[in-house]
């Protein structure tokens, strides 16, 4: 298979989706080679780019390490630039085998597949965009996407964040800039290695010049912000340089043999060892000194080591004491300052301090309650301002939960989750310690006839997406694979600028790296409303069970109204029965929340609720196989124009009384709270 460009003919070779399941005329989605500069491949919506394949170093495609692990055994990659054609192809090793490379219309992602005779199915090789890396641009100009560190992005050396407020919120699209200025004649490079290279479509390209003689060009030329090798084959040859911002980088464990050269200020070239020769100014002299005095930093560093590594042990150890014994503390564990949850330090709180911020917890600071206890608001000695969650020593959510949650969220860092800044443990209290939300749970605003008048449909739609972000990195980004569980309007907090954060992790699961099936248990948690049929009635919990939850969500936000109680209304139909009916009666507009269309006149955008409907619809089909992933959710939610599947029957689309078996269990919660310890032995949903 060719794809790409033949100048004779004027003939274009790309890849489109389909315009929808049984139409297969082109669709808007395309995989297209763009010959421009160092030639790359990108993935677009309607021409917008949100995935690139990285530069043809010869080997592969930069950002593709698979081409080189996986896919090199089986398939033979190829590219080839002529005066007359420029195009990728690949060819099976094996004759006997087959393989197919489409754009699928549904998600939008690139995927290749092989056929496999034995059980005659096409299984999917690998599929593109499958990471947060991979989304174009994540971290902006000069910033250095990366998996293994937390956020994912990161700043070049000699580099710092645009837009420090937006960093901190794990928004790194602002990209980074210079600390120093650069001098032109004396600047240095930095060699990066495992890396994707910038996007290249207006970069210089020499296929016949040295890597040296390509330097060379680079120092003499002010603007030049980065070089490498053109091809990496055979001992390497040819010349990129750039000109411009470096944008859309990534970097893979330990995967490719590609330097890259950028170009940064001396001072930084120097520290990290990679100032240019011609600057190399340390006689014989000056260098024994230099490496004296690197002997006796070693020497300091690996004492502060050992000193660092036994407090760190004897910390850990107190910690498994903590962990492993809450409500038996001892006079020891007064001495633990933080608790170690792997590599993230989670600070201690003492009850003094959260006593005296939180006005000996009076009731003027007092934000809610639930089942779990109350949430107070608070002001450390520092004017820093907090929500600390006590539990009371009642509360349903226990100990197992508080543990969970409490190793859990210290491990996640996502602009779209609440952060957990501590705890505090004191003989029969237990404390969470996290940020403060002014604008408090998105049911206190979405459910409140006259505070809902402050979300208009865009920041509606901004809460729909930053929930679905939030979620997508639980199940598909983070360190682990995480099921929520307890996903409801209640635990969505809505910061200063309404920016929705998901909190709450106490009932939260962990699925192994490659566990994909449903779990099941005997101890249902969770809320009325929100748990997915197979959850509710048979244990059964998977990321499509928060997929559900979330369309539940999707359906409240549009609507303003509960799925629980709104059979109040109409006993017939619940929350979801009604948006099922109006989807079907072609009336789905109907369902929006009244006060949002009086004050929308000019902003309503109809396209854009129609498709937040049918995605939520599609997250409460009744079948967990039948709902999208998050990943898909989240292409849809940003696609326009695109043509969606066409959602089939909700689970527990009618619920009222006389549908709910007398022998269910009698612990049941009110719509605000959570279940907890709840059997449920029989549950009709229709």
């Amino acid at each position: 298979m060719k794809l790409g460009w033949d100048s004779k003919t004027g003939l274009n070779r790309y890849i489109s989706s389909w315009r929808s399941p049984i139409d297969p005329s082109e669709g808007d989605i395309s995989f297209k080679l763009d010959i421009n500069g160092y030639p790359e491949a990108f993935l677009r919506n309607k021409g917008s780019i949100f995935y690139r394949s990285g530069g043809w170093n010869g080997n592969r495609f930069s950002g593709v390490p698979e081409m080189e692990t996986e896919g090199a055994e089986v398939i033979s990659f190829s590219f080839k630039r002529t005066q007359d054609e420029v195009y990728y192809s690949f060819e099976m090793k094996n004759e006997t085998l087959y393989s197919r490379l489409i754009v699928n219309q549904t998600t939008g992602y690139l995927e290749r597949y092989t056929w496999v005779p034995e059980s005659l199915i096409w299984n999917q090789f690998w599929y593109f965009p499958n990471d947060q890396c991979d989304l174009y641009r994540e971290c902006g100009s000069f910033g250095l996407c990366g998996l293994q560190q937390s956020p994912v992005c990161g700043c070049l050396v000699g580099f710092k964040p645009r837009n420090q407020q937006a960093w901190g919120l794990r928004d790194g699209s602002g990209g980074c800039i210079r600390v120093d200025k650069l001098e032109c004649e004396g600047d240095g490079f930095l060699a990066l290695n495992y890396t994707k290279l910038p996007e290249s479509g207006g970069a210089f390209v020499d296929e016949k010049m040295s890597l040296d003689e390509c330097k060379g060009m680079c120092l003499k030329n002010c603007s030049c912000t980065a070089y490498t090798n053109a091809n990496v084959s055979n001992g390497g040859s040819g010349c990129v340089i750039w000109t411009t911002e470096l944008l859309d980088m990534r970097n893979f464990s330990e995967v490719g043999d590609q330097l890259l050269y950028i170009r940064v200020a001396a001072k930084d070239a120097e520290q990290n060892g990679n100032a240019p020769k011609a600057r190399d100014r340390f006689g014989k002299k000056k260098l024994i000194t230099l490496a004296c005095g690197i002997i006796l930093g070693i020497g300091v560093i690996l004492f502060g080591l050992f000193l660092w590594k036994r407090r760190r042990s004897r910390r850990a150890f107190a910690a498994n004491i903590y962990l492993g014994g809450i409500g038996k503390r001892t006079g020891d564990l007064l001495m633990v300052e933080t608790i170690m949850t792997d590599k993230f330090e989670l600070p201690l709180f003492d009850f003094s301090t959260i006593f005296e911020a939180t006005s000996n917890f009076s009731e003027e600071n007092k934000l809610g309650q639930g089942g779990f206890g109350s949430v107070y608001k608070g002001t450390l000695i520092g004017g820093e301002e907090i929500a600390v969650k006590r539990l009371s020593e009642k509360s349903r959510q226990g100990v197992e939960e508080f543990k969970n949650e409490l190793t859990l969220i210290a491990r996640l860092q996502h602009r779209n989750l609440v952060q957990l800044l501590g705890c505090c443990v004191d003989n029969e209290e237990k404390m969470l310690v996290y940020e403060y939300m002014e604008n408090k749970s998105l049911d206190s605003l979405l459910f409140d006839k006259h505070k809902s008048s402050l979300l208009d449909w865009k920041r509606r739609f901004n809460i729909i997406y930053g929930i679905a972000r939030g979620i997508l990195y639980l199940h598909q980004d983070s360190r682990f694979r995480i099921i929520h569980r307890d996903l409801k309007a209640s635990n969505v907090l809505l910061d200063k600028e309404m920016n929705p954060k998901i909190s709450d992790f106490g009932m939260a699961r962990i699925f192994g790296g490659e566990e994909t099936d449903a779990n099941t248990t005997k101890r249902v948690v969770g809320t009325y409303g929100y748990m997915s049929p197979e959850y509710a009635m048979d244990g059964q919990f998977s990321v499509k069970s928060d997929v559900f939850s979330f369309g539940v969500l999707v359906l409240e936000v549009v609507s303003g109204k509960k799925n629980r109680g709104f059979y109040q209304h109409n006993e017939k139909e619940n929350l979801l029965g009604f948006a099922w009916s109006l989807w079907r009666e072609e009336r789905a507009l109907e369902l929006c929340d009244s006060t949002m269309e009086l004050q929308s006149h000019s902003g309503f955008e109809k396209d854009q609720v129609m498709k937040s409907i049918q995605v939520g619809l599609l997250c409460v089909q009744e079948k967990a196989e039948d709902r999208p992933t998050m990943a898909a959710v989240i292409l849809m939610l940003k696609s326009e124009g695109a043509l969606l599947p066409h959602p089939k029957s909700p689970g527990f689309c009618v619920m009222d009384k006389r549908h709910v078996k007398p022998n269910l269990s009698s612990n049941i919660d009110n719509d605000d709270q959570t279940l907890n310890k709840l059997t449920i032995t029989n549950l009709d949903g229709r």
